[in-house]
């Protein structure tokens, strides 16, 4: 492409050539990155972050207490396949995947407002990390928010404190997935 060219919309079939298939990406090693969703209302929200994990290629999800699990199409509306491209499981407690992520040398991160919650941009993050994001109103819970290593948030300028949680989850598995791939030693892994 000429540079003093405008860029050219991709079509569909393009796009599409180049993606690979939930075949492909069984075997794909994936990212050092886990989320754990604790009880999200919203099934659409929780279909939002199946189709941002397989987007950013994390490693697994755990759909933790009462978020909704597939087969559900209120999931598969806004997930668009991903449920069949992104690792998952269901878990009622989600303590107990802290405490055995923990023990396997994870760095636990809440996205919350906490008292010592830094801006998700200076944070330093240390991979393999498990990313916790919670319920549209109440957050993280406490039990939860006090077992991890760290807290970070986005900053709001407007009038509402926070953003809709599969959007914060987006900003941050992209952010997070930045970090990691910007690191010396990425560049020797195949993804």
């Amino acid at each position: 492409m000429n540079n003093n060219e405008p860029p050219r919309k991709l079509t569909f079939e393009e796009i599409k050539s180049s993606r690979p298939d939930v075949g492909d990406i069984a075997g794909r090693t994936r990212f050092p990155i886990s989320v754990i969703a604790e009880n999200i209302r919203s099934l659409y929200n929780v279909g939002s972050i199946f189709r941002t994990s397989d987007g950013a290629c994390i490693e697994k999800l755990y759909l933790a207490g009462y978020t909704g699990f597939p087969p559900r199409k209120e999931i598969d509306k806004t997930a668009l396949g991903s449920t069949e491209s992104v690792p998952w499981e269901h878990v009622p407690d989600a303590a107990d995947v802290v405490r055995r992520l923990k023990a396997d040398g994870y760095m636990i991160l809440s996205l919350e407002h906490t008292d010592k919650s830094a801006p998700y941009t200076d944070a330093v993050y240390r991979f393999p990390l498990c990313l916790i994001v919670g319920n549209e109103v109440e957050g993280i819970s406490d039990d939860i928010v006090s077992m991890c290593d760290m807290a970070v948030s986005l900053p709001m300028h407007g009038i509402k404190q926070s953003l809709n949680v599969a959007v914060a989850y987006g900003i941050m598995a992209y952010h997070l997935l930045h970090v990691f791939k910007s690191r010396p030693m990425v560049s020797a892994h195949k993804l």
